[in-house]
């Protein structure tokens, strides 16, 4: 089922919750949590809102909450506070007896909808005649459960932004090319930073069915699926020079979401994980210019008040869909399930896991 599908098909939460005060929905979940205990696990994405962020029982990233998840066995019920292609890693990863939840089937992911299924099955066919059987896919776990499931079929595996150079060196003994789904910028930072030259990467875009290289076939060795994320690619070179201008002491870190130029001009780069906690056992009295999602850099800048720590785009808003998921969401998904009519159920086909679990436990197994 696509994700357009699983919305036409999600009730949506009525209107009256939108008029609740904060001190009321914040009562009401407290109160939901406290009486359904550890029948109930509320794992949340660092990029949520602090009002949903209070309530969350772990916090992490994408994968490391599924794995959260997975760990626990005494939750009936997981109200994944994150974006659809987590919730589906989450149910893929839990048990038969454990019900996933979103607490708003709008709350998708702009890179993960960059690669369905139709263009990649076309993509696979005409690059299978290009280059012949040289290439296995890796794809971020940033991407539907559909897509990993064909990656998995295929022989390849997931990658984190933590783990990615692990797993491109491991695809690199397997095969003489790889296709790299959905994110371009990961893709090419990851093997730029392998010893992989510009000049031996192409993109593959999926809307004109053709590579976008001036290379010969015969010296391509990474194929970038034409995607990105689209809070990162708001970062730019500009940003960085006009920073550097208005201060050269500040340390500038980025996301390797991040377009390669943005990477390169910056001090440092790594996954949210390595961001935070870089930052946090920083000397107290540095200078950070961060390059990510605004409510994460919000909280890095409150909980560290001895460090001057800011966005490196000051015009930065936060990810408009991670943000779908707010307290009036969380207090009525909430309700439902205490009504024993739960809403925005993720259940990913058993066809489906199959493939999928297989990249995701190769990464696993490489990692």
């Amino acid at each position: 089922m696509s994700i357009l599908d699983a919305i036409k098909q999600f009730e949506m939460m009525p209107d009256h919750y939108k008029g609740l005060s904060m001190k009321e929905m914040e009562r009401r979940v407290a109160a939901i949590k406290e009486k359904f205990g550890s029948r109930l696990f509320i794992p949340g994405h660092h990029y949520q809102k602090d009002e949903v962020i209070q309530f969350a029982d772990q916090t992490g990233d994408s994968l490391q909450l599924a794995q959260m998840a997975e760990k626990n066995k005494d939750a009936e019920y997981i109200v994944f506070c994150g974006v659809h292609f987590m919730a589906e890693t989450a149910d893929m990863l839990t048990g038969t007896d454990q019900t996933v939840i979103l607490p708003d089937m709008r709350a998708g992911c702009s890179m993960a909808d960059m690669a369905d299924m139709q263009q990649t099955n076309r993509a696979w066919e005409k690059l299978q005649h290009i280059f012949g059987d040289t290439i296995i896919p890796l794809t971020y776990v940033n991407s539907t459960a559909e897509i990993k499931a064909f990656v998995g079929k295929h022989g390849g595996a997931t990658v984190t932004s933590s783990n990615a150079k692990k797993v491109l060196e491991w695809a690199f003994t397997q095969k003489k090319r790889i296709l790299f789904l959905p994110d371009q910028h990961l893709g090419r930072n990851t093997a730029y930073e392998l010893g992989i030259p510009l000049e031996d990467m192409a993109v593959w875009d999926p809307i004109q069915d053709q590579l976008e290289n001036e290379a010969e076939h015969n010296d391509i060795k990474v194929i970038l699926w034409k995607g990105h994320c689209s809070v990162h690619e708001k970062f730019t070179v500009k940003n960085i020079n006009d920073l550097r201008e208005r201060d050269s002491d500040i340390r500038i870190i980025v996301h390797p979401e991040c377009s390669h130029e943005v990477v390169m001009q910056s001090d440092d780069s790594g996954s949210t994980k390595y961001i935070i906690d870089t930052v946090s056992r920083a000397q107290p009295g540095s200078k950070w210019a961060i390059g990510t999602e605004m409510n994460l850099v919000q909280r890095l800048i409150q909980e560290y008040p001895d460090k001057q720590i800011e966005s490196l785009n000051p015009d930065m808003c936060p990810c408009l869909t991670m943000n779908r998921i707010d307290l009036p969401h969380l207090l009525w998904s909430l309700e439902q399930i205490e009504k024993g009519e739960p809403a925005g159920v993720i259940k990913v086909p058993k066809v489906i896991q199959d493939d999928a679990l297989l990249a995701l436990n190769r990464m696993l197994s490489i990692t």
